[in-house]
């Protein structure tokens, strides 16, 4: 890894939430100088900056942990001075203890950080000040409060749109998979072409955890949101997609295996594998027709085309064929009552 892609991301934050990050500092040190007017509050500034997060969910935690650590690292640093004074020795002294104490109440890496930052600062900006620990305690409040604030009241951030993508890439990979595999049974493939095709479907794996992450980020988003009743339904019609096609990308892959595993040359002879190609194709139709309309949409998602509705007429296999067809067979119907939600998904 580069210098570069070490310290500069892929894409710039929002200028909103650049913005931001500069109002929120700005206002909390405005005000703090109001009701303390002498020394700069720094800890508000800090606070404010830190707690301007990508979601307001994300801003609430950073406030809560920012809180904390404060807390505990000026209460830390007033104790010792009191006891030892606002030596050099004392403030190395502080450093240790507040690691320990991080260590020992099992506190999140953002909380434990600020134990020895704010210790630390008390001890060497506040030892002779009266009152500077109790200042700094309400300047981080003020801080923490104005950045939530902020964040929370101003255009307050929703990430919907990678959601939507991801889970839409993940239908159509999907699809794709049924259609590769009803090729694969119709038409000779070698060892090596079906080992390409078991990869491919298994990279849907990948691709469902990307989904799920992006769902995730959109809950995240709208966590607190006081835009999150504008888009809940949205999000709300990804997450139940993204539950229809975990089923799906679990059956494809598995179809995949099966098809890999037990493919013979005379396969694509049987009479009932044109019928199962013909089924599998539907079913990467009807799974493409579905991703284009709500999933809760009460019309037929075979209105289009009447998928996966024809009876197969299973003529007696050859006895190579017989598990894998069968299989295949059982592997369908219950695609077939996922895409239409007849499993109850």
């Amino acid at each position: 890894m580069g210098i570069a892609s070490a310290i500069r991301a892929t894409t710039r934050v929002p200028l909103l939430q650049a913005v931001k990050m500069f109002l929120a500092p700005a206002v909390a040190w405005l005000l703090c100088m109001a009701l303390f007017p002498g020394q700069p509050p720094i800890f508000a500034a800090i606070a404010a900056l830190l707690v301007v997060q990508p979601s307001v969910n994300q801003s609430l935690g950073k406030a809560v942990e920012r809180c904390a650590g404060v807390l505990l690292g000026v209460v830390l640093a007033f104790v010792l001075g009191v006891l030892f004074g606002h030596g050099e020795e004392v403030v190395l002294g502080a450093i240790v203890v507040s690691v320990l104490l991080g260590w020992a109440l099992r506190l999140t890496p953002g909380s434990a950080v600020q134990i020895p930052i704010s210790a630390m600062l008390v001890l060497a900006l506040g030892g002779e000040t009266e009152g500077y620990a109790l200042y700094r305690i309400l300047e981080t409040l003020i801080g923490a409060g104005m950045g939530l604030l902020v964040n929370a009241v101003i255009v307050p951030p929703v990430v919907l749109q990678p959601a939507r993508t991801t889970v839409t890439r993940l239908g159509t990979d999907t699809a794709a998979i049924f259609d590769a595999l009803a090729d694969a049974i119709t038409e000779p493939r070698s060892r090596g072409e079906l080992a390409a095709l078991l990869n491919r479907a298994r990279s849907l794996h990948r691709a469902r955890a990307a989904a799920e992450e992006a769902v995730e980020r959109g809950r995240d988003s709208l966590a607190f949101n006081l835009r999150r009743s504008q888009h809940r339904r949205v999000l709300e019609d990804d997450a139940a997609m993204l539950d229809r096609l975990t089923v799906l990308v679990t059956r494809a892959i598995g179809m995949t295996r099966t098809v890999h595993d037990h493919y013979e040359p005379g396969l694509s002879s049987e009479p009932t594998v044109r019928a199962i190609a013909t089924e599998l194709r539907r079913a990467g139709h009807d799974l493409r027709l579905l991703l284009d309309e709500s999933p809760t949409s009460a019309e037929p998602v075979t209105a289009e085309l009447p998928a996966l509705t024809s009876p197969i007429t299973v003529a007696k296999p050859n006895e190579e064929h017989w598990i894998l067809l069968g299989s295949l067979l059982e592997d369908l119907r219950r695609v077939r009552e996922t895409i239409i939600g007849a499993d109850g998904s």
